[in-house]
């Protein structure tokens, strides 16, 4: 029985090893995010919708209300 324990105690390490192991792989494979305050929009930021929809019409894919200023940032893959 304590032969059993410390085979699966093993076991369970060596998985935790792998997976902690596995993990920056996935990190690095993401997209790196430009980030630009847009320079259309006039005013204090209160809608992401009204954000992003001026942002694809200057070029990027994405935008977001941000910060205390509620400034309109909009976002791209680099």
């Amino acid at each position: 029985m304590a032969k059993f324990t410390c085979s699966s105690i093993a076991f369970l390490l060596l998985l935790v090893l792998l997976t902690i192991e596995m993990r920056p792989m996935a990190v690095e494979g993401k997209i790196k995010i430009c980030e630009r305050p847009s320079n259309k929009f006039k005013g204090l930021c209160m809608s992401d919708l009204d954000c992003e929809t001026l942002c694809t019409s200057e070029g990027f894919t994405d935008g977001e209300c941000q910060g205390f200023r509620r400034r309109c940032i909009c976002k791209k893959p680099c």
